[in-house]
């Protein structure tokens, strides 16, 4: 494993999925409504390893995806020298950003907490306004045509249900 996935793995979800609940937890502390850890037999029990573990298969796959594929890392210190338009990314545009978002509700659920529930919120909206008016910006600037044709085609956050297949670019 490249050093620089490894810096990015305890950077990037290192903070959003550990450091920044840990934080929270502490803060919350004896807060009636801190945290409750879910039971087996509990429904928030269930979906929350469910949704942990699409979460995490996701995150996985789309890292995998950028190393491979795109000659880079998920950090924005190392970024993808090619436009990735490859599994989930065929169907939605920010793929590693659902299933980080689908982990911090894994961690909701499992804690039963609502303050890491507002966390996610936040990282949400905060990656909701980042994308269109930073993060897209870019991608424009280094791939150009190649991804203003994939933005047209392939929506932010709500995945399409069949893939996108590149016409004019080719496949990579």
């Amino acid at each position: 494993m490249a050093w620089g996935l490894v810096k990015a793995i305890i950077v990037l979800p290192g903070t959003v999925l550990v450091f920044v609940p840990a934080v929270i937890l502490w803060v919350a502390g004896d807060w009636s409504f801190s945290y409750k850890l879910a039971a087996a037999g509990q429904v928030s029990f269930w979906l929350g390893l469910l949704a942990g573990a699409i979460g995490l298969g996701l995150a996985v796959w789309t890292a995998a995806i950028f190393m491979t594929f795109g000659q880079g890392t998920p950090a924005p210190w190392h970024p993808p020298r090619k436009l990735v338009v490859r599994g989930p990314y065929r169907h939605v545009r920010n793929p590693m950003i659902i299933g980080v978002l689908l982990m911090l509700l894994a961690e909701a659920m499992l804690l039963r907490s609502w303050p890491i529930a507002g966390w996610m919120m936040v990282f949400w909206i905060g990656n909701a306004i980042y994308f269109p008016f930073v993060e897209e910006k870019g991608l424009e600037e280094r791939f150009g045509d190649a991804y203003r044709e994939y933005k047209a085609h392939v929506p932010r956050w709500i995945p399409r249900m069949r893939p996108w297949k590149q016409a004019s670019y080719g496949k990579e």
